[in-house]
């Protein structure tokens, strides 16, 4: 097989074709491709004397936020030793195994044989052993960046660090809708809503178990979190599109570019290198530090292997997420979530903020309340995104080709009532009328691509080629869509009273999806009052300790309904920074 690639002397250029030869003492440039989670990784790899000296990724559309950690650590560690043999980043699994397989497709296209070299070490003595900042903040989701912005808007010095080797945690690889009521975007597209609604929706849906300080807050303070994150984060916002998750009243979640968590994350790090907050990744928090009289002073770390103390002058925010990747914790505090389930979270969710601070006797509630997200891969467990366009008419089908729920109903609703059904599964359909409008499709390609190769979606013209891949009875499907385009023609779901009205489903072509509930979110955790501040098992605030997010638990009662977290995550995220910052 005969190859194309360049090699530079040293005062020309020239383009040579070579059969599988070694070639030294000339720089040799090369390019291999190969097939990332959401398309297409090529990439140039730069050899001279059997040694990549540099590797150039010319085309990829990855997640940015995943992408920038592959595309900098795993092209480093490839070069540093001198091999694809390298590990990849956990949570980025197929991005780094895309890059590895383009390098390597490189190698064999310019028929260099590489000069075996000893592993890389990186140099410990450039870490130091402690720091100290006025706060710390321990994770690097929303709440974490939130806090760490708010504490360096007040003044003082922050370090956000993160356990993982990539930042965004849970808040990267969720949907990032936003429920605020009384947003801009409502203005725009003139839909009511107020601020006692919105609480009531959230008190109702977790069965009024949330405390309602708690919710009031969140809600009292959404608009003015979503503001700050449009102007002074510079997220963007779809100016016209709002959700209505399962359990709200009306639309009311903000919707960011791109339907994920990516767009936020992203540009959290933008603005965190901006006002000069530094992350430090790979770096797992284990203990809190107390002084004489009990107050959190510091943070004891890990850091490839070494002990690293962040010693913070003014208060430590716990923003850890919750522990839906836990498997013992799940079964520990609800036995009914085990190995059966998936996981919709990132691998690092697995409760380290609340067992850390358990040992300092902070108390933590509602553990056993663990919802379960319905609409997820029956492979791998992660969450459907592409399903989303359930938010906007999409139905709910059986094995048997009926309808069983509201499609609009509480996650833990629809999760029970998929459960219930033969196989323990649902197929999600949808036409293009409604992906004109939801557009989920469009947004998430890599998905439609690997539910495509796994056998678990597909476009058809008609309604009978739906009930065809999925060996769905044909009659039964065909009866339950009249049915359907009955309801949303009268705007009366007679069946199961869908709160905003069925869409028309006569005409294809449509997408159908199969999909199970996964382990999704931990309502449980860390006991905060309304600023914060971290309680004790007797109630008591635990000076210098903060926590937010996931890692609290009073705030959704039994069941958080969707669009809440983000919510959730950027108002005491920001609550958090501002006190710890006094």
């Amino acid at each position: 097989m005969h190859y194309k690639k360049s090699i530079i002397g040293i005062a020309a250029t020239a383009t040579a074709i070579i059969v599988g030869c070694q070639v030294t003492h000339q720089i040799v440039k090369s390019q291999g491709t190969a097939q990332g989670k959401h398309g297409e990784v090529q990439v140039e790899t730069t050899f001279k004397d059997g040694h990549i000296v540099a590797i150039d990724v010319l085309k990829q559309k990855e997640n940015k936020v995943l992408a920038g950690a592959v595309f900098k650590d795993v092209k480093q560690a490839i070069i540093d030793n001198n091999s694809i043999e390298v590990d990849g980043i956990a949570g980025a699994t197929v991005t780094s195994k895309a890059l590895k397989e383009a390098v390597g497709k490189s190698i064999e296209a310019a028929g260099v044989t590489l000069v075996a070299v000893a592993s890389a070490k990186k140099n410990e003595a450039l870490t130091p052993a402690e720091y100290t900042y006025d706060v710390v903040i321990i994770g690097s989701g929303g709440a974490g960046f939130s806090a760490g912005l708010e504490a360096m808007t007040a003044g003082r010095s922050a370090v956000i660090i993160e356990k993982m080797p990539i930042i965004g945690g849970n808040s990267l690889i969720s949907g990032a809708e936003m429920n605020v009521a009384g947003s801009w975007v409502q203005k725009n597209m003139g839909v009511t809503d107020s601020k006692e609604l919105f609480i009531s929706d959230t008190l109702k849906g977790g069965d009024f178990k949330g405390d309602p300080e708690m919710v009031k807050t969140m809600v009292d303070n959404a608009v003015d979190a979503a503001e700050w994150l449009r102007d002074y984060v510079k997220v963007e916002f779809y100016p016209d599109q709002l959700f209505q998750f399962g359990g709200h009243s009306v639309k009311r979640a903000l919707i960011p570019k791109g339907h994920t968590g990516a767009e936020v994350i992203s540009k959290f790090s933008i603005k965190a290198e901006e006002v000069g907050l530094p992350i430090h990744t790979n770096t797992k928090a284990e203990k809190l530090i107390q002084d004489q009289t009990g107050r959190i002073v510091g943070v004891e770390a890990i850091h490839n292997g070494k002990t690293v103390t962040y010693y913070a002058k003014r208060g430590v925010v716990i923003a850890t997420g919750g522990f839906s990747s836990n498997m013992e914790m799940r079964k520990k505090y609800n036995p009914e979530l085990d190995e059966r389930y998936g996981s919709t979270g990132h691998s690092g969710g697995t409760g380290d903020g609340i067992v850390m601070a358990e040992k300092i006797h902070a108390v933590a509630k509602n553990m056993g309340y663990i919802q379960s997200y319905p609409i997820c891969s029956p492979t791998s467990g992660a969450i459907a995104l592409i399903a989303d366009s359930r938010f906007f008419g999409a139905v709910l089908i059986n094995q048997n080709g009926e309808r069983f729920v509201e499609e609009l109903e509480r996650r833990d609703v629809i999760s029970q009532a998929i459960l219930a059904q033969p196989g323990r599964y649902t197929y999600v359909l949808w036409n293009q009328a409604i992906e004109d409008v939801a557009h989920t499709v469009e947004m998430h390609q890599g998905e439609l691509k690997e539910f495509t190769k796994d056998g678990l979606m597909y476009k058809v013209d008609t309604l009978e080629e739906a009930a065809k891949v999925f060996n769905i009875p044909e009659d039964k499907l065909l009866s339950t869509i009249k049915d359907v385009n009955r309801y949303a023609a009268t705007g009366k779901d007679e069946a199961f009273n869908h709160r905003s009205g069925l869409v028309d489903l006569s005409k294809g072509p449509y997408w159908i999806l199969k999909a199970t509930p996964s382990v999704h979110h931990t309502m449980g955790g860390l006991a905060v009052d309304t600023r914060t501040r971290v309680l004790d098992e007797q109630g008591k605030v635990i000076p210098g300790l903060f926590a937010a997010g996931e890692v609290t638990g009073l705030t959704h009662g039994t069941n958080r309904l969707g669009g809440n977290a983000y919510t959730d995550i950027i108002v005491f995220g920001r609550i958090a920074g501002q006190e710890a910052a006094k």
